[in-house]
């Protein structure tokens, strides 16, 4: 581990039991988060993307088939520790989220800014009046007025919902703040504003940020590194000007290519077939019957390698043996 790397995953794995089987909804990620950087997750919809962040704050559902893996929070495994011990030391402390759907995030019958100022309270101890004055402080921060603390979460707009809810997310000052598709729900004018927010955050504090997306326009708004996920697994991670300008996989590939441009007169283009079924994933490499440059190597799962620059590829096209 570097000494720039905040967080780093070791063959990470969460798989829930199903009434048909078990579901590997993250197999074996290994990705490493630095300081200061947004890190943007691709994928298509069923992919482990929003798993990947609950095993990473240990957000889990009762139905858990295997948790297993080491996730590096500085030199500490914190798969190692007690959830009493995360619960204080790392949840909503060192690492936060944001929600997918902000309404659903935010109790309806309780103001704005108790809710904001509710992990210090329970957290930290701190008393009401200092801890909402800590609120008003990182509403500031995201661009809502002093006096939508005392508002209801029905009285915002979408775009101040968000607003509030990653005011939540950065109450406590946490070093990395993972955020499940936060812009998904927005119209345009209103992500873009968001994105903007969250530059500027970036900046100031120093804050890494891990954007779950299915956006590859938006995300590029944000982004310093990109990993990209398929059926549980990350099949490239490399830097954005990389990802974005001379993607390695060939699902990058054929991604970028279904992307609109208005510079290019030629249609994006679509992507055959679907990703597998988490509850039966194939032997082979998993992308292999949507691939056009599919071999007999791929007829096994190939593992990650790394090429020049630190990016990584799970592709055959990429070992020694699939050059051979």
């Amino acid at each position: 581990m570097t000494n720039d790397t905040l967080l780093r995953m070791e063959n990470l794995r969460l798989h829930y039991r199903a009434t048909k089987g078990v579901v590997r909804a993250v197999d074996g990620v290994n990705l490493e988060i630095r300081r200061g950087e947004a890190l943007v997750v691709l994928g298509e919809s069923g992919c482990g993307k929003t798993s990947l962040t609950r095993a990473i704050l240990r957000l889990l559902p009762r139905n858990i088939h295997e948790y297993s893996g080491r996730v590096l929070l500085g030199d500490s495994d914190i798969m190692t520790f007690g959830e009493e011990r995360f619960r204080k030391e790392i949840r909503w402390n060192r690492i936060s989220m944001v929600m997918q759907a902000a309404m659903n995030a935010m109790n309806p019958v309780i103001r704005v800014g108790e809710q904001v100022a509710e992990p210090l309270r329970s957290g930290h101890g701190w008393p009401r009046g200092k801890a909402l004055d800590r609120a008003a402080e990182v509403f500031s921060l995201v661009g809502l007025p002093d006096d939508f603390l005392g508002r209801y979460p029905f009285e915002l707009s979408g775009g101040m919902r968000q607003r509030a809810v990653l005011a939540m997310a950065l109450v406590t000052e946490p070093d990395l703040v993972l955020m499940d598709e936060p812009t998904s729900a927005l119209d345009v004018l209103t992500q873009a504003s968001i994105l903007n927010v969250l530059k500027r955050i970036k900046s100031e504090l120093n804050t890494s940020f891990v954007l779950i997306t299915h956006d590859v326009s938006t995300s590029s708004e944000l982004a310093d590194r990109v990993a990209l996920m398929y059926a549980g697994q990350i099949v490239e991670a490399s830097s954005a000007e990389h990802f974005y300008l001379e993607p390695a996989h060939p699902y990058s590939h054929m991604l970028m290519a279904s992307v609109p441009r208005l510079q290019d007169t030629r249609s994006p283009e679509s992507i055959p077939g679907h990703p597998p079924s988490l509850l039966d994933l194939p032997a082979t490499c998993r992308f292999a019957d949507r691939c056009p440059s599919r071999f007999e190597a791929c007829d096994t799962d190939p593992e990650q390698v790394e090429l020049a620059g630190g990016r990584k590829v799970r592709c055959w096209l990429f070992s020694k043996e699939g050059e051979s």
